[in-house]
């Protein structure tokens, strides 16, 4: 499958943005998708993953409560929504993807455990 992210851009801190993730290819509903971000100097992170049918979700531990991510299986596309952005939220932001036959429906959030990535969508967050 491969995977274009969209919907970055520069926001105040405090603001909100949604990221867009637009599969093609294969059909989108066979994929466990998740959302790592980078920011300049550091390592690739784990931000959230969503399940096939979008029933089960699992976030790293920062932006509980602050992100969400959801799917629409008819539109091939995930959203990454991001509220109450702070700086440090500055990242390039990459959707990932991987078949349920190989996750056996579990939740990855290791980037080795994804297979397919989108090209990332810089936020950057002022103060």
């Amino acid at each position: 499958v491969q995977l274009q992210a969209s919907g970055g851009g520069l926001v105040q801190a405090g603001g909100s943005l949604s990221l867009s993730c637009a599969a093609s290819g294969d059909t989108f509903s066979n994929y466990v998708m998740g959302w790592f971000r980078q920011a300049p100097g550091k390592e690739r992170e784990f931000v959230a993953v969503i399940s096939w049918s979008g029933d089960n979700t699992n976030y790293a531990d920062f932006p509980k409560g602050q992100f969400t991510v959801s799917r629409d299986n008819a539109k091939n596309t995930g959203y990454l929504q991001m509220n109450s952005l702070k700086p440090e939220d500055t990242a390039i932001y990459y959707c990932a993807a991987e078949s349920i036959w190989r996750t056996l429906l579990g939740l990855p959030s290791n980037p080795n455990d994804f297979s397919s990535w989108g090209q990332g969508t810089l936020v950057t967050v002022s103060s």
